[in-house]
């Protein structure tokens, strides 16, 4: 009769977890995701805190606006609307002075201020990097982009030296040694960490090379491909592309508007089923 009992007990507490979750759950306006332990929430006041694990509210909601931790810290937006970083105590490591801040990457963490500058601080929240640039970017391999006052980019590195003169009208991360940048005359091409041209500035849109190959659009804004000299190794003939993933197969728009998987060599090897 005892283990009955207890086994009667033992149904009605399991049945009643996902109602006791939902209600743990309904007690917030908004939730996110857990991110080193801490999840965000806003309670019915539209502030913001973070719970922990247990579901327990351990940084109290008096934000505007949070973010999810990373390496530590979390971006919080105060009443002011402006930005700030916290620790997982709920200590303002960064004070909210920033008109926008940027995620952190290489150390870095590029900031706005009032007059709509741009510049760098490291996560004591010491300004590093002079505030002087139009746009700026996160770090990918040791440079990130930056814009001048004549809306040029080039690229700078962690001690904020320009080491890629500001001369492209647009560009983006550097990954692998390269990265794609616009001339001009709109044309997009390659260039390398030193800023040398590893593929000329001839096509009408570009992405980085992948698999050793790069997605490219021509004149007639078909897609193909080139290979790191330059040379068209898969035709210009596909409405679209995207990059060749790991398994070395690349996601293609036929002519009459059907998706496939090609190989290296051009070669339609799947069709995926409709």
């Amino acid at each position: 009769m005892n283990k009955m009992i207890k086994n009667l007990m033992a149904a009605v507490v399991l049945s009643m977890v996902p109602a006791m979750y939902a209600a743990a759950q309904d007690q917030w306006e908004e939730e996110g995701f857990m991110s080193e332990g801490l999840c965000y929430v806003k309670d019915a006041s539209g502030k913001f805190g973070y719970i922990n694990e247990d579901r327990k509210l351990v940084i109290p909601c008096k934000w505007k606006d949070a973010y999810d931790f990373h390496e530590g810290v979390a971006k919080v937006i105060d009443d002011n609307d402006k930005c700030g970083l916290i620790d997982k105590t709920g200590k303002l490591v960064v004070p909210c002075k920033w008109n926008a801040l940027m995620p952190f990457s290489e150390g870095l963490a590029a900031v706005v201020t009032d007059q709509w500058k741009m510049g760098y601080i490291d996560t004591t929240g010491k300004v590093v990097i002079p505030i002087k640039w139009n746009s700026a970017g996160n770090f990918s391999e040791g440079l990130a982009f930056v814009v001048d006052d004549s809306y040029k980019m080039g690229y700078i590195d962690t001690t904020g030296k320009l080491v890629i003169p500001c001369k492209w009208a647009s560009g983006s991360d550097f990954e692998n040694g390269t990265t794609t940048v616009q001339d001009e005359n709109s044309k997009w091409g390659i260039i390398d960490k030193t800023g040398k041209l590893v593929i000329p500035c001839k096509w009408n849109q570009m992405l980085n090379f992948k698999q050793g190959l790069a997605a490219v659009q021509d004149a007639n804004e078909k897609w193909g491909f080139v290979d790191k000299t330059g040379k068209v190794v898969i035709p210009c003939t596909w409405n679209d592309a995207w990059s060749f993933d790991d398994d070395g197969e690349a996601y293609v728009q036929r002519a009459d508007e059907k998706w496939v998987w090609i190989d290296k060599t051009g070669k339609v090897v799947r069709i995926p089923e409709d």
